[in-house]
C-alpha cells in the first residue's frame, strides 16, 4: 500500500513538472500581448473637457496622434514631427502635476 502511494505521488509530480512549465509559458505569452496605456481627462481654462491617452511612445489628444520627442526633467514633449530642439514641440506634458500645454492652450489633466 505504501509502495503504491509512493508511485502515485511520483506520477503526480512527474505530470506537474511537465504541465507547470507549459502553463507558465502560456501565461507569459498572454501577458506580453497586453498594451499599457493611461487615459487622462484634461480641462482647459474655458472648462472644456478633452481626453488624452498616453500609449507607448505616443499621445492621442483632440483627434490627433503625436509622437514622443523626449523629456527634459519632469516634462515630456510630443509633436506630429519632432523638432530638432524638443522643447519646441507643440505639446509639453508634466505627468506629476497633470499640466499640459498644447500649442498656446493650457490644460489641467487628471489620470482616470
Amino acid at each position: 500500500m505504501v509502495y503504491q502511494q509512493k508511485e502515485m505521488n511520483q506520477a503526480i509530480l512527474t505530470a506537474m513538472n511537465k504541465i507547470l512549465p507549459i502553463l507558465l509559458l502560456s501565461l507569459g505569452l498572454i501577458a506580453c500581448g497586453r498594451e499599457t496605456y493611461t487615459t487622462w481627462t484634461c480641462i482647459d481654462n474655458a472648462r472644456s473637457k478633452s481626453t488624452m491617452i498616453l500609449k507607448k511612445a505616443q499621445m492621442q489628444f483632440q483627434d490627433r496622434q503625436y509622437d514622443y520627442c523626449g523629456s527634459l526633467g519632469p516634462q515630456s514633449y510630443f509633436d506630429l514631427k519632432c523638432p530638432a530642439q524638443i522643447q519646441d514641440s507643440s505639446n509639453n506634458f508634466t505627468p506629476s502635476s497633470g499640466k499640459l500645454i498644447s500649442d498656446t492652450n493650457e490644460f489641467q489633466c487628471n489620470a482616470l
